[in-house]
């Protein structure tokens, strides 16, 4: 027998925190609560196996973060590390544990409330385990989304959910799980706390499935927006109604699923990357100094802003349309950058090693890794994985940054150029997805082997 609880604290930010990822050194400390950030957790176990999922309203965290409620969750529960993954949301209107260079300045005593909210979450749900059973499912919404990254690109639009029933048949949580960067209502109210999409998903199914927590897992949208098209006040609301619509809909259809399994499985990812140049570092470096002495911001977009952002003129409204801040704000962060990685440019590895995870509930595998993780390679897990459903968590248990794919890496694009810049790291190169990939695959694996939570690491 399976069993199974739930529980959920509040996270929204104390005064003075700031919001992450709008743009450069734009000090967005919010200004209003729109709606409440949480923590929720979900623990199922049977017999010596348990597995913890809890999902945040951040915009990230970092590795740091992770295992500060992994070491308080194992002292006051003995669950193992391996079985516990931490998962964000992404929304744009929500702060961060772990920052990125210019986005958003993280408060550390936030950071730390947080990951004790995070680990009462955990323990109330430990605390309300009772049996239950299983229903998981997935169909294609699509339609509501775009590659943001090149024209008529490949997305990944499957929507997965799961429903855990009570012994009387009531549902006890919900999970759904899409990809899509969750920044529909970032520029309409930018200065307001907001879990975004996920959470208007969340409250839809939580008000048709009474008594039940819902839980959202983001999945691999680096490359992945919503349709600008919703980022109205009219209709910031109809992506959030379509996939509650449709998870509502593939829960009716779903039959009770396989539940005779409930295990853990985590690796090492080695991932290639590949050094700067002196010759890369020293272009931005110039060009940053030269403009801030001769006050010369002609030409911008071509140059500091083509790799700085997806959007140039953005950064310019996200400064109240002064241009000379907006390009002064680029150049100090290109010295910024260029200072911090000349302190060990020789001497840093060029192996990123990162952790993949997997939880297994039944028929559902929930596979993580701490990337803005491309669209072509969770197509590429799907495909080489071949379970009965497969949620993507994406942004979980640490942060590398996107990582995209060979086509984004030559292009020297946002996603290929400027993430690593800002996460401290070396560019990713082509072969650095495919071995993630590799890895996500063998985690799936060994949880179909029905490995236990007490597996030891490895490395692929």
């Amino acid at each position: 027998m399976v069993f199974a609880g739930v529980g959920r604290t509040e996270i929204s930010p104390f005064p003075g925190v700031e919001l992450t990822g709008w743009g450069y050194y734009i000090e967005r400390v919010w200004q209003r609560v729109h709606d409440p950030l949480h923590a929720t957790a979900l623990v199922c176990e049977s017999g010596s196996n348990p597995v913890v999922l809890i999902t945040l309203d951040l915009m990230l965290i970092d590795a740091k973060f992770t295992a500060r409620v992994r070491e308080q969750l194992q002292a006051r529960l003995g669950l193992p590390p391996v079985s516990i993954m931490l998962t964000c949301s992404h929304s744009h209107n929500a702060p961060a544990a772990g920052g990125l260079r210019g986005v958003g300045e993280c408060d550390p005593k936030y950071e730390a409330w947080a990951a004790e909210q995070a680990v009462a979450a955990a323990i109330m749900a430990w605390e309300q385990r009772e049996p239950v059973g299983l229903k998981t499912t997935s169909g294609h919404c699509a339609g509501l989304t775009f590659n943001r990254t090149r024209p008529v690109g490949l997305v990944d639009d499957l929507l997965t959910v799961a429903s855990f029933q009570r012994v009387d048949g009531t549902p006890l949580a919900v999970l759904a799980n899409f990809a899509a960067h969750p920044t529909v209502t970032t520029d309409l109210r930018p200065f307001d706390v907001s879990r975004d999409v996920p959470g208007q998903v969340c409250d839809l199914l939580e008000e048709h499935f009474p008594g039940a927590l819902a839980m959202y897992v983001q999945g691999a949208c680096g490359d992945t927006n919503f349709l600008r098209e919703f980022q109205t006040d009219d209709r910031y609301h109809e992506p959030a109604a379509r996939l509650a619509e449709t998870a509502i809909q593939l829960l009716t259809e779903a039959t009770e699923s396989k539940f005779d399994t409930v295990c853990s499985s985590s690796r090492v990812a080695d991932l290639p990357t590949r050094r700067w140049t002196l010759a890369e570092i020293q272009h931005d470096r110039d060009e940053a100094q030269r403009r801030l002495e001769t006050e010369d911001f002609s030409g911008w977009r071509e140059t500091i802003g083509r790799s700085m952002t997806n959007r140039p003129d953005d950064m310019v409204t996200r400064h109240g349309g002064d241009e000379a801040k907006a390009v002064r704000a680029m150049c100090r962060f290109h010295l910024e950058w260029t200072d911090e990685i000349l302190r060990d440019l020789e001497t840093r590895e060029e192996i990123l090693s990162t952790e993949v995870q997997t939880l297994r509930i039944g028929d559902l595998h929930i596979v993580a890794n701490s990337s803005e993780f491309f669209s072509p390679f969770a197509l590429d897990v799907r495909d080489r994985a071949n379970v009965p459903a497969l949620m993507m968590a994406c942004y979980s248990n640490g942060r590398i940054g996107y990582l995209p794919d060979e086509y984004d890496i030559n292009a020297r694009s946002y996603a290929g150029f400027q993430s690593p810049k800002y996460c401290n790291q070396f560019p990713f190169t082509a072969d650095s997805g495919p071995v993630m990939c590799d890895a996500m695959v063998a985690t799936i694996a060994d949880c179909q082997s029905e490995f236990s939570s007490k597996r030891n690491v490895d490395r692929l």
